[in-house]
């Protein structure tokens, strides 16, 4: 990385989880002074909190993709079903719907990934200068992701990944049940349950939160401030430029230049100002297990392509997420709630875990219907946009906050902002 720079700019941030956070590390280290706003009290408390642990590198794609609408009717119906849609008298909800549903055609799902993977492949190529730099630990690994196959119709619909994996240089394995096994010697006791498996050896895992934590702290070293426990009322705009951010109970704060990356709450202060975006909130699910026998447990991640779920390894821990449940901006952690994700690691990896100690999450995945999160300027001067990451925000934080970093500070930016800003959605 080049020494730091002098800049006098100030910088407001709004929101201090991993995008947040990682976007003011840059922009500080750089010299310019920032300012971190949240609701909570403190970092990564929301999305960032309990998510799968993964840095999907290889994962990369939107969920708008050929096939997927007959995909979702089937998951519906099934008992431990992926998908939920509750049927909210919500125009937002069925306009970013159908949004999605015209992004399911090949030519969309090609130039939706290309871009994903832009930020992503980024974002790989950047986590590590940052973690040498800061030091910071996160129980993070570099063992890859085997997707599962449980049947030969699955294996066989893999061709096209690997396809799509190829053109874009992304390294991968196609594993039968022994080298399954060989990668992650706990299924051995389940290897009735599956034939095979892709490897995508690029992926890494890690503990967002923790990342997020000791990131939010070199930047309070760094000088950054950090308002926990102010919720954003609204921006305040004249002659097309950000003059304030009210906030309750501070007030107004300003800056010179202003970046929201409020994740799935963007809308809520974007829409009122005139920049419309279609992030929805899609809601996952987690729990969080401790390790009681290692040789029982995975090693690093495990996508079971069958229930949509991932089981990582974080250290003494082990992290099992997944379902998407569309119902609006609830938070409701109900009794049966992460039913699927227990059955799903009980499932392959007995006794591995401790499941009457599981904690159980649930947190909003701010989702655009293409995929690509929304990044770069807008049509307000000073206020520029790093948000709509999807599931994807752990992956493609390093990337994203540098790239945004260098874009407010008037550097060129190492990546193309072509087809990632808001003017796509005529933002």
């Amino acid at each position: 990385m080049s020494e730091p720079e002098d800049q006098s700019m100030k910088v407001i941030v709004l929101g201090a989880g991993v995008i947040g956070v990682t976007t003011a590390w840059y922009l500080a280290r750089a010299g310019a002074e920032v300012t971190v706003i949240d609701r909570q009290p403190g970092p990564g408390l929301e999305t960032s909190y309990a998510n799968a642990g993964e840095l999907s590198y290889g994962m990369t794609s939107p969920w708008a993709a050929p096939g997927i609408p007959m995909k979702a009717l089937k998951w519906l119906f099934m008992k431990r079903r992926p998908l939920f849609i509750w049927p909210l008298i919500s125009p937002t909800m069925w306009m970013w719907g159908l949004q999605m549903l015209r992004n399911c055609d090949e030519d969309s799902y090609r130039t939706n990934k290309s871009r994903m993977v832009r930020i992503s492949s980024y974002s790989r190529d950047c986590l590590p200068d940052l973690i040498a730099e800061t030091g910071i630990v996160f129980d993070g690994r570099a063992q890859g992701t085997l997707q599962l196959f449980r049947n030969e119709k699955q294996l066989k619909a893999s061709k096209a990944d690997q396809d799509i994996l190829a053109e874009y240089d992304s390294p991968f394995e196609v594993l039968d049940r022994e080298m399954c096994i060989a990668v992650e010697p706990a299924l051995a006791h389940v290897r009735d349950k599956f034939v095979g498996g892709l490897r995508l050896t690029s992926d890494r895992t890690g503990d967002c939160r923790m990342f997020t934590v000791a990131l939010a702290e070199k930047c309070a070293e760094m000088g950054v401030e950090f308002l926990y426990g102010q919720t954003i009322r609204g921006i305040d705009v004249e002659a097309g430029r950000v003059v304030g951010v009210e906030t309750e109970p501070a007030g107004r704060i300003t800056g010179d230049t202003y970046i929201c990356a409020m994740g799935s709450f963007a809308p809520r202060v974007l829409n009122p100002i005139g920049i419309r975006l279609p992030i929805y909130p899609v809601k996952g699910y987690s729990v969080t297990l401790p390790v009681i026998d290692d040789g029982a447990a995975p090693q690093s991640t495990i996508m079971d392509e069958t229930h949509k779920v991932a089981i990582t390894r974080l250290g003494d821990r082990i992290r099992v997420a997944g379902q998407a449940e569309i119902a609006g901006y609830s938070g409701r952690l109900g009794p049966h709630a992460t039913d699927t994700v227990r059955y799903v690691v009980n499932d392959l990896f007995p006794g591995g875990g401790d499941l009457s100690k599981a904690e159980g999450w649930t947190g909003l995945r701010p989702m655009t219907p293409d995929g690509t999160p929304v990044l770069g300027p807008t049509r307000l001067k000073n206020l520029f946009l790093n948000t709509g990451h999807g599931t994807l925000g752990w992956t493609m934080s390093a990337g994203s906050g540098k790239a945004m970093a260098d874009l407010v500070l008037g550097r060129k930016p190492e990546i193309e902002f072509e087809g990632l800003t808001a003017e796509r959605y005529g933002g």
